[in-house]
């Protein structure tokens, strides 16, 4: 598939089998979402054909899909079943002419459809549209409030959601979906891995989600230089079988270079001499090996670099809030909370469906937005560093460069050249206004900022939207290391559970700061969710006394109770929190000594292999005194891991 000049995909094939699950996966810009078009008929390839069942139903979700036709939402979804209405209507029709007088052979005839039409109704579940259509969009996460609303009044992400739902409602035989992900949250995101699960027919999804393409898919296509590669497994088991295949690759390339190499200088070297006609036997079998046999060099695959550092160390107290309440208005309220703290090191996801206001927190603890209620602050020496989901903190008018070099502290333009470099928007890019650039380069524009910035406190909201997979990775990574605090809100649960040391849960009009990660999430999540947590027992509602004067008295105390609670809580989660700081802390220590180990070990050989007696001893005395305080420092990391463990 050519553009012009430009040619996106070259020398593609493959077949996609009937309950077929893969997921599609390769940096921005590579063709991924051509590859779909090209598969649903919308693009026709420039050279090659695509062979499509004759009955095939194909459902294509593109990343902004066209709007749907219907009032409002739940005509919407109705219209999905406009087939089965129609069957209904005829089925209507032929009971009231049944119950005429007809002849026995009209009454017959009118049986035989009447029974056929009802076969096919139920078998294609026309008596659970209701239900289908509520499961979906409640799966979706559309309230019911929002079923009756004017499809004109709906979000941009809605629009997607909705269509998605008739796509859903469709069950096509192949289903391809282009980033399906980016408009639920965590909640929905199971829902339709649920779904997908049960589907019988093919799916080709793409994603930068990769929980989601381990939960839902049993094969992997990458698309990379113009290329499809195909690879048996979900998106973990895709990782490890590329990398050993491109290493493979670069082995037998290289081994190759290796044999042209040799080849040339033995026909150089002998060409004019006594073995001229060996050489010239040579060298047309090489011209020939290297036309009809000889592999191409593998691509190298380029990614971004991110290193964040913090230029100044914050106080131990990075935030604290007091009857924290946010949103936009007094009488209605998001979310509030008695009191939350942040402590340096901490790297704290927040979490919790669409709409419920962890967006709001973040702006409000940035200042961006007034508290409805009560107070923040933010500790000594804290400086911020933030990237929002929209990106409005750039200017449009600006170019990445001007917007690095201003962005913090003093940065030269080599440094914000060299930023840029790192994440991938080098060269011409560095000097285009903002506004030409796509989602993905936006976000690096933010990243690099960010780099030079030497923030203590980072502070990102959805910080892997519009990131492919490898870039996804390589900010993981960076937020792992990252010596200061972090503070994001994400719906990656991947990210999540590989970098939160802690969960802010905003839920039904209150933050909950849950120590542990992701795993230590689920737990609550599942107590929380269940009924003998959801509702008292029957004989506790009996047994619950009547709103008396004493219990209006007993509020404050309970109130009292609860704050104290929260501190010992808050105390035992900083201890934790210390004692995995000290347990990673003496982890790179003892890989230090390690390594030093290995060095004095050399070292002595080497001086030994000289004859060198007295510098033998010396570094003997200083491998006794290492290796001493390497032991010392197992014996800390395994006592400090029991009490973690325990």
């Amino acid at each position: 598939m050519a553009f012009g000049t430009h040619e996106v995909l070259r020398g593609v094939s493959f077949a996609l089998s009937e309950r077929e699950r893969v997921g599609l996966v390769g940096p921005n810009g590579e063709g991924k979402t051509t590859l779909l078009r090209i598969v649903s008929g919308e693009y026709e390839p420039t050279l090659g054909a695509v062979s499509r069942a004759g009955t095939v139903r194909i459902g294509y979700l593109p990343q902004d899909p066209p709007a749907l036709p219907g009032s409002c939402l739940y005509d919407a979804m109705l219209d999905m079943f406009s087939d089965l209405h129609a069957i209904e209507k005829r089925l209507h029709t032929l009971a009231d002419e049944l119950a005429c007088d007809h002849s026995e052979k009209t009454h017959a005839a009118m049986l035989e459809e009447y029974g056929s039409l009802q076969h096919q109704f139920e078998a294609r579940g026309g008596y659970d549209i209701t239900q289908r259509i509520e499961s979906v969009l409640t799966g979706l996460s559309f309230p019911q409030e929002m079923w009756r609303q004017s499809l004109a009044t709906l979000s941009g992400g809605q629009r997607t959601r909705a269509y998605l739902a008739t796509l859903l409602l469709k069950s096509p035989d192949l289903l391809m979906l282009d980033e399906p992900t980016n408009h639920l949250d965590i909640e929905a995101v199971e829902w339709l891995e649920g779904w997908l699960k049960d589907y019988r027919g093919a799916l080709l999804v793409v994603s930068h989600d990769r929980y989601f393409l381990d939960a839902v898919t049993t094969a992997t296509w990458e698309v990379a230089a113009g290329a499809l590669e195909c690879y048996r497994g979900n998106y973990s088991a895709y990782v490890p079988k590329r990398e050993q295949r491109l290493h493979d690759r670069w082995g037998q390339w290289q081994a190759q270079q290796d044999f042209i190499s040799r080849e040339r200088d033995f026909i150089a070297k002998h060409i004019a001499g006594q073995r001229s006609k060996e050489a010239q036997g040579r060298r047309t079998r090489l011209e020939r090996y290297i036309r009809d046999e000889s592999i191409p060099q593998p691509p190298k695959q380029r990614s971004m670099h991110l290193k964040l550092e913090a230029t100044k160390r914050s106080g131990e107290i990075v935030l604290t809030t007091e009857d924290l309440s946010v949103g936009y208005s007094q009488d209605n309220p998001l979310a509030g909370v008695e009191r939350l703290e942040l402590i340096r090191g901490q790297k704290v996801a927040i979490v919790g469906p669409n709409g419920v206001g962890k967006t709001t927190l973040l702006r409000t603890l940035l200042g961006q937005i007034d508290a409805l209620a009560g107070t923040f602050r933010l500790g000594s020496n804290v400086q911020v560093g933030y990237l929002s989901q929209t990106h409005n903190e750039l200017d449009e008018e600006d170019t990445p460069l001007y917007a690095v070099s201003q962005g913090g502290r003093a940065c030269l333009p080599k440094q914000a050249l060299d930023a840029l470099g790192a994440v991938q928007l080098g060269g011409d890019t560095a000097t285009k206004v903002i506004s030409q650039l796509s989602g993905g380069q936006r976000s690096r524009v933010i990243l690099a900022k960010l780099a030079v910035l030497g923030a203590n406190l980072l502070m990102l909201d959805e910080p892997t939207n519009h990131l492919d997979i490898a870039s996804t990775e390589i900010l993981q990574q960076a937020i792992s290391t990252f010596e200061g605090t972090s503070l994001f809100v994400s719906h990656d649960r991947y990210l999540i559970q590989s970098v939160a040391t802690d969960i802010w849960v905003v839920a039904d009009g209150t933050i909950k700061a849950l120590p542990g990660g992701w795993s230590q999430y689920l737990a609550w999540r599942a107590a929380h969710a269940s009924p003998a947590k959801a509702k008292p027992a029957a004989s506790e509602v009996a047994a619950a006394p009547a709103a008396t004067k004493s219990n209006a008295e007993a509020a404050p105390q309970n109130k009292t109770k609860r704050k104290e609670n929260y501190r010992q809580n808050r105390q035992e989660a900083n201890r934790l929190q210390k004692l995995r700081r000290d347990h990673n802390r003496i982890e790179k220590k003892i890989h230090t000594l390690e390594e030093e180990l290995e060095g004095l070990n050399a070292e002595i050989s080497a001086a030994s292999q000289a004859g060198d007696l007295a510098k033998v001893e010396q570094l003997s005395r200083d491998f006794a005194w290492t290796d001493a305080e390497c032991k010392e420092l197992w014996t800390q990391w395994e006592k400090i891991g029991e009490q973690l463990e325990a």
